[in-house]
C-alpha cells in the first residue's frame, strides 16, 4: 500500500497554510516531514488523517492504495484511521484517556477495529503491552496514565496505534517532550517495530538528527511548501536550500553539545 500527496492546498478560515505539497510513500518506505514550527508539516499530516480544524477548506489529493481520502466520508475515514493508518502525537495525553487505565485503551482499540471478545481484547492488550517493552506487562496495563512515567505512557500510546496492525504510521514528533536518553529508545523501538511489520512510515520532526534515525528519505517544508525532498543521505551530505542547511546545522550543534550519557536499560522508559 502506497500513500501520495499531490498538490494538497489547505486554507484555514480564508488563510493558505499549506500550498502544493507533493510527496509520495511507497510501501515499507520511511519518509520524513522535517521543518521548523509552523511549516505546515503537522497540518499535513492532519489533513491526510481526515482531522483538520473546523473552518479549514482542502483541494488538491491524497490517495491511500489509490482510494481517495480528500472528501471520504467521515465515518469512513475513522474506520481507516487505526485500521490501516496508525497514529502517534507528541503528546501522549492527547491520545490517553486520563480515567481509563492503559490496557483498557489498547483494548479497546483492538475491539474497535476487531471482532474479538473482551477477555481476547484483554489478553492481546498485555501482549501488545510486552511487544513495546512496557515493564511488567500484566501490572502495568492496570494503570492509569498518571501512575507512569512519560516514555511508558508513548510506549502505551504506540501499542494502540499498532495493535491492529496498521500498513502506515504517522508519528508526529513523538519524543519531542522527552528526555535524551528515553527519546533514543523510543525511536529504537519505532524504527524495530516499523522494520518487522513491514509498515511505512511518515515521521514529523524539526530535529535532523533525530530524522536519521529512522527514515531513508525527507520532505523539508517551509510556510507551507516544499523546499527540497530526496533521500535522507543526500540531504545530509549536500543540502540545497538554505532552509536545510540550516537544520543540518542544528543537528551538528546538538550532536557536538550532547554530553555522553549511559546506556539506558529501558526500566523507566
Amino acid at each position: 500500500m502506497s500513500l501520495v500527496v499531490s498538490n494538497l492546498h489547505v486554507a484555514i478560515d480564508g488563510k493558505t497554510v499549506i500550498e502544493d505539497i507533493s510527496f509520495s510513500v511507497p510501501d515499507g518506505a520511511r519518509v520524513g516531514l522535517i521543518g521548523e514550527s509552523g511549516s505546515g508539516k503537522s497540518l499535513t499530516a492532519l489533513a491526510i488523517l481526515g482531522l483538520l480544524p473546523d473552518g479549514s477548506t482542502v483541494s488538491g489529493s491524497i490517495t491511500w492504495n489509490g482510494v481517495e481520502l480528500i472528501g471520504m466520508p467521515d465515518r469512513k475515514l475513522a474506520e481507516l484511521r487505526g485500521d490501516e493508518i496508525g497514529i502517534v502525537f507528541q503528546e501522549p495525553q492527547t491520545a490517553l484517556n486520563p480515567i481509563r487505565t492503559l490496557g483498557r485503551q489498547i483494548a479497546e482499540s483492538i475491539r474497535i477495529h476487531e471482532n474479538v471478545t473482551r477477555a481476547e481484547a484483554k489478553t492481546r492488550a498485555i501482549a501488545e503491552a510486552a511487544r513495546v517493552k512496557l515493564p511488567d506487562p500484566e501490572r502495568i496495563v492496570k494503570r492509569y496514565p498518571h501512575q507512569v512515567s512519560g516514555g511508558q505512557r508513548q510506549r502505551a500510546a504506540i501499542a494502540m496505534a499498532l495493535a491492529c496492525r496498521p500498513k502506515l504510521l504517522i508519528a508526529d514528533e513523538p519524543t519531542t517532550a522527552l528526555d535524551v536518553t528515553i527519546q533514543a529508545d523510543i525511536l529504537t523501538l519505532l524504527r524495530s517495530l516499523v522494520t518487522d511489520d513491514g509498515m511505512s512510515l511518515v515521521f514529523i520532526t524539526h530535529d535532523l538528527a533525530v530524522l536519521s534515525q529512522v527514515a531513508t528519505h525527507a520532505v523539508v517544508l517551509e510556510h507551507g511548501r516544499v523546499i527540497e525532498q530526496g533521500p535522507l543521505t543526500t540531504l545530509l551530505t549536500a543540502p540545497k536550500s538554505p532552509i536545510t542547511q540550516g537544520l543540518l546545522r542544528d543537528a551538528q550543534a546538538t550532536l557536538w553539545r550532547a554530553p555522553e550519557t549511559p546506556e539506558s536499560t529501558g526500566a523507566d522508559a
